[in-house]
Protein backbone atom coordinates (compact mmCIF):
# COMPACT_ATOMS: atom_id res chain seq x y z
CA UNK A 1 0.00 0.00 0.00
CA UNK A 2 1.16 3.49 -0.77
CA UNK A 3 2.46 5.41 2.26
CA UNK A 4 0.11 8.42 2.32
CA UNK A 5 1.58 9.80 5.53
CA UNK A 6 5.04 9.85 3.94
CA UNK A 7 3.71 11.66 0.88
CA UNK A 8 2.29 14.42 3.08
CA UNK A 9 5.45 14.60 5.19
CA UNK A 10 7.73 14.92 2.16
CA UNK A 11 5.46 17.52 0.57
CA UNK A 12 5.51 19.57 3.80
CA UNK A 13 9.32 19.50 3.66
CA UNK A 14 9.21 21.08 0.21
CA UNK A 15 9.90 18.05 -1.99
CA UNK A 16 8.44 18.20 -5.48
CA UNK A 17 6.31 15.47 -7.09
CA UNK A 18 9.24 13.84 -8.91
CA UNK A 19 11.34 13.63 -5.75
CA UNK A 20 8.45 12.15 -3.76
CA UNK A 21 7.74 9.63 -6.53
CA UNK A 22 11.39 8.56 -6.65
CA UNK A 23 11.59 8.31 -2.89
CA UNK A 24 8.49 6.10 -2.62
CA UNK A 25 9.10 4.14 -5.86
CA UNK A 26 5.79 5.27 -7.26
CA UNK A 27 4.65 7.10 -10.38
CA UNK A 28 4.40 10.88 -10.57
CA UNK A 29 0.77 10.66 -11.67
CA UNK A 30 -0.11 8.65 -8.56
CA UNK A 31 1.62 11.16 -6.29
CA UNK A 32 -0.05 14.04 -8.13
CA UNK A 33 -3.48 12.43 -7.70
CA UNK A 34 -2.93 11.76 -3.99
CA UNK A 35 -1.77 15.33 -3.38
CA UNK A 36 -4.80 16.74 -5.19
CA UNK A 37 -7.08 14.55 -3.08
CA UNK A 38 -5.31 15.80 0.06
CA UNK A 39 -5.95 19.40 -1.03
CA UNK A 40 -9.64 18.66 -1.69
CA UNK A 41 -10.01 17.12 1.78
CA UNK A 42 -8.15 20.01 3.41
CA UNK A 43 -5.65 17.71 5.12
CA UNK A 44 -2.48 19.35 6.43
CA UNK A 45 0.73 18.09 7.93
CA UNK A 46 1.38 17.14 10.72
CA UNK A 47 -1.32 14.50 11.04
CA UNK A 48 -2.55 13.04 14.28
CA UNK A 49 -0.73 9.80 15.17
CA UNK A 50 -4.09 8.00 15.37
CA UNK A 51 -4.61 8.49 11.62
CA UNK A 52 -3.16 5.41 9.93
CA UNK A 53 -2.51 4.83 6.25
CA UNK A 54 -5.67 2.73 6.05
CA UNK A 55 -7.76 5.57 7.48
CA UNK A 56 -6.16 8.03 5.09
CA UNK A 57 -6.93 5.69 2.18
CA UNK A 58 -10.58 5.51 3.24
CA UNK A 59 -10.75 9.30 3.48
CA UNK A 60 -9.07 9.88 0.14
CA UNK A 61 -10.94 7.16 -1.78
CA UNK A 62 -14.42 6.77 -0.23
CA UNK A 63 -15.86 5.55 -3.55
CA UNK A 64 -13.59 2.49 -3.57
CA UNK A 65 -14.69 1.45 -0.09
CA UNK A 66 -18.32 1.61 -1.22
CA UNK A 67 -17.50 -0.42 -4.32
CA UNK A 68 -15.91 -3.17 -2.23
CA UNK A 69 -19.08 -3.49 -0.15
CA UNK A 70 -21.05 -4.42 -3.28
CA UNK A 71 -19.42 -7.84 -3.56
CA UNK A 72 -20.78 -10.89 -1.74
CA UNK A 73 -18.27 -12.26 0.74
CA UNK A 74 -17.70 -16.00 0.31
CA UNK A 75 -18.23 -18.41 3.21
CA UNK A 76 -14.59 -19.20 3.89
CA UNK A 77 -15.32 -21.83 6.56
CA UNK A 78 -17.39 -23.79 4.04
CA UNK A 79 -14.73 -23.35 1.34
CA UNK A 80 -12.03 -24.58 3.69
CA UNK A 81 -14.01 -27.67 4.68
CA UNK A 82 -14.90 -28.45 1.06
CA UNK A 83 -11.26 -28.25 -0.03
CA UNK A 84 -10.48 -31.23 2.19
CA UNK A 85 -12.73 -33.44 0.01
CA UNK A 86 -11.24 -35.47 -2.82
CA UNK A 87 -11.40 -33.85 -6.26
CA UNK A 88 -12.43 -30.40 -4.99
CA UNK A 89 -10.39 -27.32 -5.88
CA UNK A 90 -10.79 -23.54 -5.66
CA UNK A 91 -11.93 -23.26 -9.27
CA UNK A 92 -14.87 -25.61 -8.64
CA UNK A 93 -15.81 -23.83 -5.41
CA UNK A 94 -15.63 -20.44 -7.14
CA UNK A 95 -18.09 -21.66 -9.77
CA UNK A 96 -20.50 -22.77 -7.00
CA UNK A 97 -20.04 -19.44 -5.19
CA UNK A 98 -20.67 -17.57 -8.44
CA UNK A 99 -23.86 -19.56 -9.11
CA UNK A 100 -25.17 -18.84 -5.57
CA UNK A 101 -24.50 -15.13 -6.05
CA UNK A 102 -26.30 -15.06 -9.40
CA UNK A 103 -29.36 -16.76 -7.88
CA UNK A 104 -29.56 -14.19 -5.09
CA UNK A 105 -28.79 -11.23 -7.42
CA UNK A 106 -25.52 -10.44 -5.66
CA UNK A 107 -22.21 -9.55 -7.27
CA UNK A 108 -19.53 -12.25 -6.92
CA UNK A 109 -15.80 -11.74 -6.83
CA UNK A 110 -13.94 -12.78 -9.94
CA UNK A 111 -11.71 -15.85 -9.62
CA UNK A 112 -8.46 -14.02 -8.85
CA UNK A 113 -9.99 -11.94 -6.06
CA UNK A 114 -11.88 -14.97 -4.74
CA UNK A 115 -8.59 -16.90 -4.42
CA UNK A 116 -6.76 -13.92 -2.95
CA UNK A 117 -9.42 -13.37 -0.28
CA UNK A 118 -9.46 -17.08 0.57
CA UNK A 119 -5.67 -17.26 0.87
CA UNK A 120 -5.69 -14.19 3.08
CA UNK A 121 -8.37 -15.75 5.29
CA UNK A 122 -6.57 -19.10 5.38
CA UNK A 123 -3.30 -17.42 6.32
CA UNK A 124 -4.96 -15.83 9.34
CA UNK A 125 -7.16 -18.74 10.43
CA UNK A 126 -5.67 -22.01 9.28
CA UNK A 127 -3.52 -23.84 11.78
CA UNK A 128 -0.42 -25.32 10.18
CA UNK A 129 2.49 -27.24 11.57
CA UNK A 130 6.02 -27.27 10.26
CA UNK A 131 7.93 -30.50 10.36
CA UNK A 132 11.63 -29.89 10.86
CA UNK A 133 13.97 -32.65 9.71
CA UNK A 134 17.37 -33.12 8.15
CA UNK A 135 17.26 -33.38 4.35
CA UNK A 136 17.45 -37.03 3.30
CA UNK A 137 16.86 -38.22 6.88
CA UNK A 138 13.17 -39.04 6.44
CA UNK A 139 10.86 -39.60 3.51
CA UNK A 140 7.53 -37.77 3.48
CA UNK A 141 4.61 -39.22 1.53
CA UNK A 142 1.62 -37.16 0.43
CA UNK A 143 -1.42 -39.48 0.38
CA UNK A 144 -3.80 -36.79 -0.91
CA UNK A 145 -5.45 -37.20 -4.30
CA UNK A 146 -5.66 -40.19 -6.61
CA UNK A 147 -3.14 -43.01 -6.89
CA UNK A 148 -0.68 -43.50 -9.71
CA UNK A 149 -0.67 -46.40 -12.11
CA UNK A 150 2.69 -48.16 -12.08
CA UNK A 151 3.76 -50.02 -15.21
CA UNK A 152 6.35 -52.78 -15.01
CA UNK A 153 8.85 -51.98 -17.74
CA UNK A 154 9.66 -55.67 -18.43
CA UNK A 155 6.20 -57.24 -18.46
CA UNK A 156 4.02 -54.22 -19.27
CA UNK A 157 1.63 -55.15 -16.43
CA UNK A 158 -0.04 -52.14 -14.80
CA UNK A 159 -0.82 -52.01 -11.08
CA UNK A 160 -2.73 -49.34 -9.15
CA UNK A 161 -0.45 -47.46 -6.77
CA UNK A 162 1.29 -50.48 -5.27
CA UNK A 163 4.86 -50.04 -4.15
CA UNK A 164 7.19 -53.00 -4.76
Amino acid sequence: MLNYREIMRLRSLGYNITEIANSLHSSRSTIREVLSRFEKNGATWPLDDAITNEKLYEQLYPEIKEKIKQYKEPDFDWIHSELSRKGVNLSLLWKKYQAKCRLSNEIPYMYTQFCEHYRSWAGKNKATMRIHHKPGDAMMVDWAGGTLTITDSYTGIQTEGLMQ
